[in-house]
């Protein structure tokens, strides 16, 4: 293909370790800071050294993956409609501390337009384990204060303390599943008994 850049391959992996290709795009994609985390690599770094010409000084035997790594796309959307929340950012605080990385160009003032794309951050944990990765995270969302406008925030919340989500027993249909079982709940609770 005589292809040379750093890109993404995507992949589906079964329950039963089948995997199926899906794409490979010829750049980075949202996800590569968890990529990072858990190889120790620059892949942007990277990226821009060997469109200069560089080679690129690692081979992929090289690479051990190590630990756990989560990332949510903070976006600028009604969490349960996912609808554009364009508007004023009123308050803008980040979480940080070990094992926490925020990229984003949002700050306190900052206007989210109604033209956009909806993505405004991106929070991204690690951990030696999934479950450190898993409580890393959760103190994240916690810490995160967005005003002004709604966020997904509470959305990851409810994702990360699903038990399925917990137990690592998830699928592409997930999300379907769990605004299903949270809206069994609700009518439970609004019919007479």
């Amino acid at each position: 293909m005589k292809y040379r850049n750093v890109g993404t391959i995507e992949f589906i992996v079964e329950p039963d370790g089948t995997t199926y290709f899906m794409e490979m795009n010829t750049r980075v994609q949202v996800e590569h800071p968890v990529t990072e985390a858990v190889t120790g690599f620059d892949i942007i770094k990277e990226q821009i050294k060997l469109a200069a010409g560089f080679p690129l000084e690692y081979k992929q035997g090289s690479i051990k993956p190590r630990g756990h790594s989560i990332e949510c796309r903070i976006n600028a959307e009604d969490p349960e409609k996912f609808i554009p929340s364009p508007g004023k950012i009123t308050l803008f605080y980040q979480p940080g501390g070990p094992g926490v990385r925020v990229d984003t160009a949002a700050y306190c003032g900052g206007v989210v337009p109604s033209q956009y794309d909806s993505l405004i951050a991106k929070l991204i944990v690690f951990g030696k384990t999934r479950d450190d990765a898993l409580a890393t995270m959760r103190r994240a969302l916690d810490e995160f204060v967005i005003e002004g406008i709604k966020t997904t925030i509470p959305f990851h919340k409810r994702v990360l303390n699903h038990q399925d989500f917990i137990k690592g027993e998830f699928t592409t249909g997930f999300i379907e599943k769990m605004n299903g079982a949270e809206e069994a709940k609700e009518a439970e609770k609004e019919s007479p008994e």
